[in-house]
């Protein structure tokens, strides 16, 4: 449904984009700054219209933002890691944790559920405890 509305009111309007900026570039200096600007553009185009051929995806990443939000206000916490690799591991585990919470589960709950299976669990599959992957087995891994 939305690759449908995004196909018919997006797409056009993006083509018109990306016809002005390639009809704006050949009217400019090489060297100038708005020309270095639409090159730019235009060399992101495909990742930047993306959204438009897929109606999974987001227009933003807002959600992406708002999970970040915990990390820049705990910012002066993480001066504690106790070392460079602490700190690493911490952002691992916050990132995990935003994962959990952008699939649907608690991260209270994904974090019993992955403690009691990890020990046992192949190395080959480890993926299978990753949370978007439970998320789609399940809203709620058992504890």
């Amino acid at each position: 449904m939305r690759k449908t509305i995004r196909q018919a009111r997006a797409r056009p309007l993006l083509d018109g984009i990306n016809d002005w900026l390639e009809a704006t570039l050949t009217t400019l200096s090489r060297k100038s700054e708005t020309a270095a600007a639409i090159r730019y553009a235009l060399s992101r185009w495909p990742a930047l219209t993306r959204y438009a051929d897929d109606g999974q995806l987001e227009i933003d990443n807002n959600t992406a933002e708002r999970a970040l939000r915990v990390v820049a206000l705990g910012r002066k916490n993480f001066l504690f890691a106790g070392s460079n690799a602490g700190g690493e591991r911490a952002a691992s585990i916050y990132s995990l944790l935003g994962s959990a919470k952008l699939n649907g589960l608690d991260p209270e709950l994904y974090l019993r559920h992955v403690l009691a299976r990890i020990a046992d669990h192949p190395i080959s599959r480890i993926n299978e405890l990753l949370p978007c992957n439970l998320a789609l087995s399940t809203q709620t891994p058992p504890a």
